[in-house]
């Protein structure tokens, strides 16, 4: 039945996997499950919400009971169809396209030597750092001579990205924003291909003081590689509206409206606030990026915990307030399992959680063997059909 629902919130608490993919062992990532792990790092959580939506039916996480009898609510995970363990790749596929060659990382490594000598020449500025850092704590260790020298710090993540900070008063946003778009183009090529580059502006005169400008803060990213989901629904005059860094992964490909964000609980109020105040009809995309920035790269698991206690918190706020035609999706991306070894992302399972007061045949549902059945399940809600060269499945229970 289409148009079954008005508002589709997807809400994704980036990272949050539960458990191994099948090929786990190609990505050396045997044995992961962030939360699963997460929860045992603190003897156990407390996520009464999702609890009553299922999320103990996917995997044995310590604190969380399986509950069965969940009418509203329809529990599944879900595989990644796609080769890779990223954030681009894994919000792609939600919304219909499989990524066969998975976007580099440099995390081990730091980015090669020919790379940067081509940036230092092509911007005239020397580069330091090269490896895999914190911004915050990057600009601690090299944030003074940054701006001794005018240089600029280049750093990495577990993500495909290359990042670039410089001081805004010493640098200047005009000639970071520059050496940006120099980098861009170096990283087009297929020997360095890297799906974002972030001009990373700083202000303060010491190690101790030193901030990053998350207002002035830039991306460069590689847009989608086909037709999304998100592009269909903008095209046939629905909303899409984007929560924290959902715009910037898909390079504004398909976006309606954005709203960035400062952290999980900013995310969080600025999505209720929509589910409150604004009356459209489509799709409202968040993303919640503290638990893997902040808790699973850091390697937090107590962190990681928490910050899953205070998102459940959150949901319940946000079912009071629903609408009988609104439907709440809660997933993940891929895995970061904060008491993994290293600091990357780990190839896992994601969850999906599906709410709705309009749900009254809900319970647990057989594994999905990729992402994008979630928005090929909002496509068929608005009578839309996906791309030819899209994937996914129609999610057919909630439509029954």
């Amino acid at each position: 039945m289409a148009n079954k629902f008005k508002r589709f919130f997807l809400i994704v608490a980036d990272s949050a996997g539960v458990g191994e993919e099948p090929d786990a062992a190609k990505f050396g990532d045997v044995g992961s499950n962030t939360w699963a792990h997460a929860a045992a790092s603190v003897g156990g959580i407390k996520v009464p919400n999702m609890e009553a939506m299922g999320i103990g039916e996917l995997d044995d996480i310590m604190g969380v009971k399986k509950v069965s009898d969940h009418p509203h609510a329809f529990s599944m995970r879900m595989r990644e169809a796609s080769n890779g363990k990223d954030t681009m790749t894994g919000h792609w596929e939600m919304m219909g396209i499989k990524t066969s060659k998975p976007f580099q990382t440099f995390t081990d490594t730091g980015f090669p030597k020919s790379l940067i000598d081509e940036l230092e020449k092509e911007t005239g500025h020397k580069i330091i750092g090269n490896y895999a850092s914190s911004g915050t704590e990057i600009l601690k260790v090299l944030g003074e001579e940054q701006m001794k020298e005018n240089s600029l710090i280049v750093y990495t993540s577990a993500d495909s990205v290359l990042q670039i900070a410089a001081h805004e008063e010493v640098t200047g946003l005009k000639e970071l924003y520059r050496c940006c778009e120099i980098a861009r183009k170096i990283c087009m090529k297929p020997e360095y291909f890297v799906g974002r580059v972030i001009a990373r502006p700083f202000i303060g005169t010491n190690k101790d003081d030193f901030k990053r400008v998350v207002g002035d803060r830039h991306d460069y990213a590689v847009s989608p590689s086909g037709t999304t989901a998100m592009d269909i629904l903008k095209e046939h005059h629905y909303m899409v509206s984007c929560i924290g860094k959902i715009s910037d992964i898909f390079n504004m490909a398909g976006v309606v409206k954005t709203v960035h964000t400062v952290s999980n609980e900013d995310g969080m109020d600025k999505t209720i606030e929509q589910l409150k105040n604004e009356n459209w009809t489509g799709l409202c995309y968040v993303n919640l990026v503290e638990f893997d920035s902040e808790y699973g790269h850091r390697r937090n698991a107590p962190g990681y915990a928490h910050a899953l206690e205070a998102l459940d918190v959150r949901i319940g706020e946000f079912i009071k307030a629903m609408r009988p035609d609104d439907v709440l999706m809660i997933t993940a991306d891929h895995g970061n399992d904060p008491t993994f070894h290293g600091t990357d992302h780990t190839r896992e399972k994601i969850p999906l959680l599906i709410y709705s007061p309009s749900i009254k045949n809900g319970g647990y549902l057989e594994e999905r063997d990729s992402f994008a059945d979630m928005g090929e399940s909002i496509l068929f809600n608005f009578g839309l059909q996906k791309a030819d060269t899209m994937i996914g499945k129609v999610i057919k229970e909630l439509y029954k």
